[in-house]
């Protein structure tokens, strides 16, 4: 059962209708397309919003699988090792809406899932999800309202996944630059490879 189209803002009026493939592509938890999806996809974006309704968005990462399915309408994402500015893990102690955006190295469609998240501490529930012998501090469980799969147009119009649309790294400066300029560090900064030899040290 589709979720009604609501009416568009005035702003918006100038646009064709929906069509009707598009708004009835939308489902109420999570088949057997959506499970195979994500049971593909080594990386989503994570989209959150303060109780006022401020916006944010964070990557998330790992194997393929790494966001576990526990039912049709469950999934469970465990909080590796990060900055510890917990932006979207304080959105969600707030407002519980969220949103996914799962995407797979070479495949041009998307997978979109909204719900409702809440954060879990227990010590058992995190001991599953131990990898690296470290155990997550939390894990995001996420009751899923609404998902759909999108088209493939962006990523065709990006060309992303094409080793031709690759960027030499550098042609930016190292993050440690660029933070250091950001910050009017008088600091040195780490380059590139050290950071990134930091980082792997607590994947």
């Amino acid at each position: 059962m589709s979720t009604p189209v609501p009416p568009r803002a005035s702003a918006l009026s100038h646009y064709p209708d929906v069509s009707l493939r598009a708004s009835a592509k939308e489902i109420q938890s999570l088949d057997v397309h959506c499970k195979k999806f994500i049971s593909l996809s080594p990386f989503c974006i994570l989209s959150t919003a303060t109780s006022d309704a401020a916006p944010d968005v964070t990557p998330r990462g790992g194997l393929p699988g790494f966001v576990f399915i526990e039912d049709d309408n469950t999934l469970m994402i465990p909080d590796r090792p990060g900055n510890n500015r917990l932006d979207n893990l304080g959105n969600l102690a707030k407002n519980p809406n969220v949103a996914l955006l799962f995407m797979i190295p070479g495949v041009n469609e998307t997978l979109r899932v909204r719900g409702t998240g809440s954060i879990m501490t227990d010590a058992d529930l995190c001991a599953k999800f131990t990898e690296n012998n470290a155990a997550p501090r939390s894990v995001l469980k996420i009751t899923v309202t609404c998902a759909f799969l999108h088209c493939a147009k962006a990523f065709m119009r990006s060309n992303l996944w094409s080793p031709d649309a690759i960027i030499d790294r550098a042609e930016l400066p190292s993050m440690g630059k660029m933070l250091k300029d950001q910050m009017q560090s008088d600091t040195p900064h780490e380059t590139q490879s050290e950071m990134e030899a930091r980082y792997l040290q607590s994947l």
